[in-house]
C-alpha cells in the first residue's frame, strides 16, 4: 500500500474519532442540561408531616438534608403526642405523612386495623404505604448529679413505694406515658394513688416530662431514650418488653395527602442509609 494512501486512511480514521467524541460530547452536555432545565421545572411541592414529638431532632435533620437534594420540596413538620396528632388527623387538619411512636394511634386511622382498635372505623391510611420504620426503648432519666440516687426501675418502685420520689410521667393519652402505665402494673403500682399522694407529675407530650427532667424539676423521669441523648440527660434503665412491650413506630402515606407521590418518596429516604445513621446516632434502632 502506498504511503500516500496510508496517510490518508490514517487522516480519515482521526477525524472521524473526533466527531464520534465531540458527538459523545454533546449528547452528554445535552443530556446534563435536559436534567438541569428538569430540576428547575419541577413543581414546588410541600409536604406536611405528622410527627411524635420524640422525632423532632432527628427529623428535622433529615428533612433539611432531603430538601437540599430536592429544592422543589418543601416539608413542613408538626411535632406532638402521637395522640394529639391522630385527633387532629381526624378532625381535618392536612397532613400527607403520619409518623406515630406507637401502633395504637395508627391503628385508630387505619380501616385495615382491628375494630378493638379502630372503634369509629376510620379510614386515613393510605392502602400498602404503612411500615414500621423504628424501634425505641422507654428510659428512666435522672436529672444531673441523680440526687435521689435512683439507678434503676427497682429503686424507682422502692421509692414510689415509700413516697420519697418525685416521678414526671406523660399523659394517657400520650405513647409513654401509656409505656409508663404498663411499667406501673408491671410493679403492681397504683397510678391513682400514686397521684394522689403527690408522687407524680404529668406532661402532655415526652418533650414536657423531659424537660421536667433537665430543670430538676422532679426526681427522675420515664421518657424515651432518644430524647434523653438530645437532651444530655442520664439514662440508669431501660424498661425490658416484658415490661411494657416493644416501642416500635409506624410511618404511612395518609390517603387525604394530594402529594401522594411525594410523600413516598420522602418515607423511602428515611430508609435508607443516611438516615439510619443520623436515626441511630440518638439511640434508635431502624427496622429492616
Amino acid at each position: 500500500m502506498k504511503k500516500r494512501t496510508i496517510a490518508l486512511l490514517l487522516s480519515l480514521t482521526t477525524a472521524l474519532t473526533l466527531f464520534a467524541g465531540c458527538g459523545s460530547k454533546e449528547n452528554t452536555d445535552t443530556k446534563d442540561t435536559a436534567k438541569e432545565e428538569q430540576k428547575e421545572e419541577a413543581e414546588p411541592v410541600e409536604l406536611t408531616v405528622f410527627a411524635a414529638a420524640s422525632m423532632t431532632e432527628t427529623l428535622t435533620e433529615l428533612g433539611d438534608l432531603y430538601m437540599k437534594e430536592h429544592e422543589n420540596v418543601n416539608i413542613v413538620f408538626n411535632f406532638d403526642s402521637s395522640g394529639t396528632l391522630k385527633t387532629q388527623i381526624q378532625e381535618g387538619a392536612d397532613c400527607d405523612i403520619f409518623i406515630s411512636a406507637g401502633q395504637k394511634q395508627m391503628d385508630q386511622l387505619d380501616s385495615a386495623a382491628s375494630a378493638d382498635v379502630n372503634t369509629e372505623g376510620l379510614d386515613f391510611v393510605l392502602t400498602d404505604t404503612r411500615f414500621d420504620i423504628l424501634e425505641n426503648k422507654v428510659a428512666l432519666a435522672v436529672p444531673e448529679g441523680n440526687p435521689k440516687n435512683i439507678n434503676s426501675y427497682d429503686d424507682l418502685k422502692a421509692g414510689l413505694e415509700a413516697g420519697t420520689v418525685l416521678l414526671a410521667m406523660g399523659n394517657a393519652d400520650v405513647p409513654v406515658g401509656q409505656y409508663t402505665q404498663k411499667i406501673l402494673a408491671y410493679y403492681n403500682l397504683d397510678e391513682a394513688t400514686l397521684a394522689a399522694n403527690g408522687n407524680l407529675t404529668y406532661g402532655t407530650n415526652v418533650k414536657e416530662v423531659t424537660t421536667q427532667v433537665s430543670e430538676a424539676a422532679v426526681d427522675c423521669g420515664i421518657i424515651y431514650q432518644t430524647d434523653a441523648a438530645s437532651a444530655n440527660l442520664t439514662v440508669v434503665d431501660t424498661a425490658t418488653a416484658e415490661m411494657c412491650g416493644q416501642v416500635i413506630y409506624p410511618a404511612a402515606v395518609l390517603n387525604i395527602s394530594k402529594n401522594q407521590e411525594e410523600a413516598q418518596a420522602f418515607l423511602e429516604f428515611l430508609k435508607g442509609s443516611e438516615a439510619d445513621k443520623i436515626f441511630e446516632a440518638v439511640g434508635f434502632t431502624p427496622i429492616k
